[in-house]
């Protein structure tokens, strides 16, 4: 049987694609400082290649908020413990605005003492973490940043969802000849949005990221997500997975051990954890030869001598980079059915539209 043609995509611009955004959130009631700060870090995972994370989310925060599980207005508070350690209070905020306050805070520790920590708690889902690290990286900083969140994942060995998909990241500023590290990954053999994805584009997920509810393997994303992710490497993979909701639930105080509510289930609050911490890179060799180090260590990774068929070699990061140039050219690509549901969205609040380019088989 003859494979099917892909679906044309349509293309948005970022600029454009912000605009939607911030008119959708103001209009279900987030204050307009706040929509800036959400669409911006949305439209951030987009631009990166990051689509399970950007501005497709959209509809299912309103989903939430319209059934009075996120609150469009709460405000976040923070709280000193230490000198280099804080804890957040998100008050069921969106986890953009409560990561962005904590990594805010942790800056400023870092910039002074050299350090800072920020724990924070009773959040939400806050897309893409490499924006988290990047707000670190614009300051000149390095960063850990992680997350719990809702089960997805068995522990090794089992089939029942226990454990999140929780990203773990990190990120360094580089010198002048080398892109910044970041690192931004699941402890899935997969995201698990980008079997929403699938689903949302009717297509077929390979057969192992995930099991369904019996315990099998599938390529159905319907039956994926009635069943369990795959954790990468098997153990390794289940063991990463403990360890965001150990610092990130159980330290922060927020849920964890399979209590916290995902982004796609409107029945309760999300009650998420961050975990936070900043380091000033030139603490133990200096400034200047940290990013000299770095300089090195990049060239050492993207030189070093390649497998069989293998191109090129890419210092984690770097590819996001490049598809970041892409799509600022060419724009943001989107099937029909993602645009139809952002434009109803628009809809119900009363905003314009998307306004799209020119529509592509690419």
């Amino acid at each position: 049987m003859a494979e099917a043609a892909p679906e044309p995509k349509l293309h948005v611009t970022a600029d454009n694609a912000r605009t939607l955004v911030q008119s959708i959130l103001i209009g279900n009631g987030v204050p307009p400082a706040n929509a800036t700060i959400i669409a911006k870090c949305l439209i951030a995972a987009d631009l990166r290649g990051i689509d399970t994370h950007g501005m497709n989310r959209i509809p299912s925060y309103m989903t939430r908020i319209r059934n009075g599980v996120l609150s469009p207005t709460a405000e976040p508070t923070y709280s000193e413990v230490t000198p280099v350690a804080g804890q957040v209070d998100g008050h069921n905020a969106f986890g953009f605005l409560n990561a962005h306050l904590g990594m805010t805070r942790a800056i400023a520790m870092a910039h002074t003492y050299g350090i800072g920590m920020v724990s924070v708690r009773h959040s939400n889902h806050f897309g893409m973490s490499a924006w988290v690290v990047q707000q670190a990286l614009d300051a000149g900083m390095m960063a850990l940043v992680f997350t719990n969140s809702s089960p997805a994942l068995p522990a090794w060995g089992g089939r029942d969802k226990l454990l999140g998909v929780s990203p773990i990241a990190a990120g360094a500023p580089a010198g002048q000849g080398s892109p910044p590290f970041i690192l931004d990954m699941a402890p899935s053999v997969a995201a698990r949005g980008k079997i929403y994805k699938a689903l949302r584009r009717g297509e077929a997920i390979p057969e192992d990221w995930a099991l369904d509810a019996e315990g099998r393997r599938t390529t159905d994303p319907t039956a994926a997500l009635g069943g369990s992710m795959l954790p990468m490497g098997g153990p390794k993979g289940s063991g990463l997975s403990v360890l965001m909701d150990v610092f990130s639930g159980v330290f922060s105080g927020s849920a964890y051990a399979g209590g916290v509510k995902g982004p796609y289930d409107p029945s309760g609050e999300a009650d998420v954890g961050h975990w936070l911490f900043v380091m000033r890179p030139g603490l133990f060799v200096g400034e200047d030869e940290f990013r000299n180090r770095m300089d090195h260590l990049y060239q050492r990774v993207v030189g070093s001598e390649r497998m069989e068929g293998v191109q090129r070699i890419y210092f984690p990061g770097e590819l996001e980079i490049e598809e970041q140039k892409k799509r600022e050219r060419d724009g943001i690509p989107l099937v029909r059915a993602e645009v139809e549901a952002l434009n109803a969205e628009a809809v119900k609040v009363g905003v314009p539209e998307m306004v799209l380019m020119e529509a592509s088989t690419t």
